[in-house]
C-alpha cells in the first residue's frame, strides 16, 4: 500500500477517489484550501492539509509532496477568472510536477481534460480558452517532466451514479465523477498506467481492464 497526496482535494473527484484509495488500504493526504473542510475530507478517509496551491512556491510543494509515493493533481480553479485559470490549473501545476521532482517522488498522476491536446480548438476570445490551454501546457510539461506520469483525461464530468465502465469512442460526450475517481485510483495502483493518457467518456468497458488495455 502506498502514501498518496491528492491536491484540490475537497473537489467532487478528489473526495470520491480518497474514498477509493482509502478503502483499498492506501494512506490519503488531501490537500485543501480551507480548514473547514477538513471534516469532509476525514469522512472520505483522507488526512487533510490546509494549503493554498495559488500561494505554494517550489519550495513549498516540495515540502508537501515529500515522503509520499504518488501524487494526485486534481486541483482546479473551477471556472474562476482567467488569471486565476491560468495560476492553478497551468502554473501551480507545472510548480507541483518540479516540487515532485526535487523531492524525489516519481509518481505523478494528472486529472485532466479530454480535450487538453495542441489543437484544442477553444477561440482565444472564449472565455474556456484558459482553462483549455492551461490544461494542454501542463499535460504536456508531465510528459517531459521525466516523473512516471499518467494522464486521467474525462470529457464532461456528471453527478450520474457510477457505473464501473468507460470507452473513449461512443455516443457518450460525458462520464460520472465516480468512474473518474476509478480511473484515477487505478491509474495510482496499475505500472502499466505509467506513461499513458486516458481519454474517455461514460461506456461498457470495464474500468479494470481500461485502464490496462487502452491509453495512448
Amino acid at each position: 500500500m502506498s502514501n498518496v497526496i491528492v491536491f484540490g482535494g475537497h473537489g467532487k473527484v478528489a473526495l470520491l477517489a480518497t474514498r477509493i484509495l482509502s478503502e483499498r488500504g492506501h494512506s490519503v493526504t488531501s490537500v485543501i484550501r480551507k480548514a473547514e473542510q477538513s471534516d469532509e475530507v476525514r469522512a472520505h478517509g483522507g488526512e487533510p492539509r490546509v494549503a493554498d496551491v495559488q500561494q505554494q512556491s517550489l519550495t513549498d510543494f516540495a515540502d508537501l509532496v515529500r515522503g509520499h509515493d504518488a501524487v494526485v493533481w486534481s486541483a482546479g480553479a473551477g471556472g474562476g477568472s482567467a488569471d486565476r485559470t491560468w495560476a492553478i490549473d497551468r502554473d501551480a501545476a507545472v510548480l507541483s510536477m518540479q516540487g515532485a521532482a526535487q523531492a524525489g517522488v516519481e509518481r505523478y498522476v494528472m486529472v485532466s481534460w479530454s480535450g487538453s491536446e495542441l489543437d484544442h480548438g477553444v477561440p482565444q476570445d472564449d472565455d474556456f480558452f484558459a482553462y483549455a490551454q492551461s490544461k494542454m501546457v501542463a499535460d504536456a510539461v508531465l510528459r517531459d517532466s521525466g516523473l512516471s506520469w499518467t494522464v486521467v483525461a474525462p470529457s464532461t464530468l456528471t453527478d450520474d451514479d457510477a457505473t464501473g465502465s468507460v470507452d473513449w469512442d461512443g455516443s457518450s460526450s460525458q462520464v460520472a465523477r465516480g468512474d473518474v475517481a476509478h480511473v484515477v485510483a487505478d491509474a495510482v495502483e496499475r505500472p502499466e498506467a505509467v506513461g499513458r493518457t486516458y481519454r474517455f467518456n461514460h461506456g461498457s468497458t470495464p474500468i479494470a481492464d481500461f485502464v490496462r488495455e487502452s491509453g495512448a
